[in-house]
């Protein structure tokens, strides 16, 4: 046999066994298994909350401005996803309700006392689904009702207006007719009569929440017969209240949000009506499972639920002004002072000694 046929059998056969080796003719090595090894985490579901509002948008710089920021604070510190609707006239609410139930929401709110009959009648019809609604009572397991002393904020905004005013004549601008509206009417009555019961009060309806024209123009009426502060409690009509003041250079009092932005120098304070933190407070609950259905909570001064803005330009009124507010306002929180909330009970009712 000669070398160079002995050499080219050595690489054949070389080569062959690589073949092999690489077709699983040698034993394959498995790796040894995983130790315990934890399940992927589950997913957590969002939680998501809903909000079709009252017929003054989104935009309104009051009631309902105030209850998106108490929406946007739930997405902010619970994580929660939010959609809000806005409804433009009371045949919007029960299509709003719909589309966000359709949608899949935990919780869906309904703002403001208009919209009472809609959420009684979609509760009835949804019973899995969780509702809530601003200014109004819904008797039914799966609603939460939150409601406000909106007389008692006012009280106070009645002892600025007393205090601030120099012709002795001051004024409330409502918006609609209704029992909500009677809590700041009545509450800011009485708090002039606290200071001074010879002040007049000149109070006129505008019937409308959505129109600052018609809110305009009726407060310059009031201006021009001697009216020098004027109240509202009046949604985006409330915005011509606090223009016309400001055009006559005279004293507005705002509602629901701090609206010393409107008019810096004429908002000498505002009724703080604190829905954000209804909002805010019964979407925490729901999340946690405690939703408070069947349940009316009721925010008053004690509560933190309504108050004066913390821009209340105190320098635009007499020096005791301030101290005299928060004096009536501990008064109000031990119970020494029920404030009346209706025309009726305010007719009986006598300044007490605090």
């Amino acid at each position: 046999m000669s070398r160079k046929w002995f050499a080219k059998a050595t690489v054949a056969a070389v080569a062959l066994s690589i073949v092999l080796a690489g077709c699983g003719g040698a034993k394959k090595e498995e790796p040894a298994p995983a130790a315990n090894q934890p399940a992927p985490a589950k997913q957590e579901t969002k939680f998501r909350v809903g909000m079709a509002t009252d017929v003054g948008g989104l935009n309104d710089e009051s009631f309902n401005a105030a209850a998106y920021a108490g929406l946007k604070k739930a997405e902010k510190e619970l994580g929660a996803e939010i959609k809000a609707i806005e409804s433009k006239r009371n045949e919007d609410y029960e299509p709003n309700f719909k589309s966000l139930m359709d949608l899949k929401y935990d919780l869906v709110w309904g703002i403001g006392f208009l919209m009472q009959d809609a959420v009684t009648k979609m509760a009835k019809e949804n019973a899995n689904q969780k509702y809530a609604i601003i200014d109004a009572v819904v008797t039914s397991p799966n609603v939460a009702s939150a409601t406000f002393k909106e007389q008692e904020g006012s009280f106070l905004m009645g002892v600025i207006a007393a205090k601030t005013t120099k012709t002795k004549k001051v004024g409330f601008v409502g918006g609609m007719d209704f029992d909500v509206i009677w809590h700041f009417d009545a509450g800011f009555q009485a708090g002039v009569k606290a200071v001074d019961p010879t002040i007049e009060v000149k109070r006129v309806y505008a019937g409308t929440f959505t129109d600052p024209a018609k809110g305009k123009d009726v407060t310059l009426a009031m201006l021009k017969d001697g009216v020098d502060v004027v109240f509202h409690a009046a949604g985006a009509t409330g915005n011509g209240v606090i223009e016309a003041a400001a055009s006559q250079k005279k004293f507005a009092i705002g509602v629901d949000q701090d609206q010393n932005k409107l008019a810096p120098e004429y908002v000498i304070s505002s009724m703080m009506k604190r829905v954000d933190v209804a909002v805010f407070d019964i979407s925490k609950a729901t999340k946690e499972g405690n939703f408070p259905g069947g349940k009316v909570v009721t925010l008053g001064l004690k509560e933190n639920g309504v108050g004066y803005a913390p821009s209340t330009l105190w320098n635009k009124m007499p020096a005791d002004t301030k101290a005299l507010v928060d004096k009536w306002a501990d008064a109000i929180k031990a119970g020494k002072v029920v404030v009346p909330e209706n025309m009726d009970k305010l007719k009986g009712w006598e300044v007490p000694k605090i």
